[in-house]
């Protein structure tokens, strides 16, 4: 019964009309970590992401996140009303005034507003946040426990800040952890493998999972219960789930990765132009997919 399970984790793991998958947790999200000593307060929108950054004072960076890979961009690209599919999920929509927008706002705040550092890579933003040389960090729910191990109640986690040129919020991608069984497996081993699922997935077996790992549950009654949505680091994290996106799992997905990275890092080391790397994106992703038919 998949209907007991978070939609956007069933979601996350469709294909050709298919299930493939079932979710232990749910999430693996990005989310906006603040250090309360330095950022006492999170920022509600950009305009209020960049006032608060540039209040930052010291050897203090703003925000960190990875500017290296595309995942970290999508959130943006959601909140200026894109998305990296048309509606039939497959054809690549790179080429808009919604990703220019995006590629523009990043290279904004790393160029004129300087709240994000000239280079950060994944290593050197978690390291930065973690050792207090940056106030903020985009990262992923992954690494609630870490920083809760670090920082304690002085961890604040928020949504990332509503696009004030929108008035939407950025879409992380969304997706989760998940049991699959072979198709070979039959009788004895089958049922065996059922069980295990079921006690897995039991509200009790969920709960224990948050209480040691920090991860939401794949299962929505056990994403409900007060344990978890009182628990104001979770609770965050929770709210940030509310208004992603479920990852596409199609194929044609790597061409769109493969073509957004390098372009994304063309634009944010001031190299090439938005509309020129929206236009490299695309047609890079088209002449990917083609090889897959």
């Amino acid at each position: 019964d998949l209907d007991k399970f978070v939609p956007g984790a069933v979601e996350a793991v469709k294909l050709d009309g298919q299930t493939w998958g079932v979710p232990i947790s749910t999430g693996n999200h990005l989310v906006l970590y603040y250090n309360k000593d330095l950022m006492p307060e999170p920022p509600a929108n950009t305009d209020e992401l960049i006032a608060k950054g540039q209040e930052v004072s010291g050897d203090v960076t703003p925000l960190v996140f990875n500017q290296t890979e595309a995942f970290w961009l999508v959130p943006w690209l959601g909140g200026f009303g894109g998305q990296v599919f048309a509606e039939d999920g497959v054809t690549p929509t790179l080429d808009t005034p919604a990703m220019v927008d995006t590629l523009n706002f990043l290279h904004q705040i790393k160029f004129t507003d300087k709240i994000i550092p000239l280079e950060s890579d994944y290593d050197t933003a978690d390291t930065l946040f973690k050792e207090g040389k940056a106030a903020m960090i985009i990262n992923g729910d992954w690494t609630l426990g870490a920083y809760v191990d670090t920082f304690g109640d002085k961890l604040g986690v928020a949504r990332i800040p509503e696009v004030s040129a929108t008035g939407e919020w950025p879409k992380p991608y969304t997706a989760g952890n998940y049991f699959m069984i072979p198709a070979a497996e039959e009788g004895a081993q089958l049922d065996a493998i059922k069980s295990f699922i079921d006690f897995a997935t039991s509200k009790e077996s969920q709960l224990k999972q948050v209480a040691e790992l920090k991860r939401l549950p794949g299962l929505q009654e056990a994403l409900d219960d007060p344990s978890i949505s009182e628990d104001p680091h979770l609770a965050g994290v929770i709210d940030q789930l509310q208004v992603g996106t479920g990852m596409p799992a199609v194929l044609e997905m790597r061409c769109n990765w493969d073509a957004m990275k390098p372009e994304m890092q063309a634009v944010l080391a001031d190299q090439k132009s938005a509309a020129d790397a929206a236009k490299a994106m695309q047609d890079a992703a088209v002449n990917c997919i083609k090889t897959l038919e």
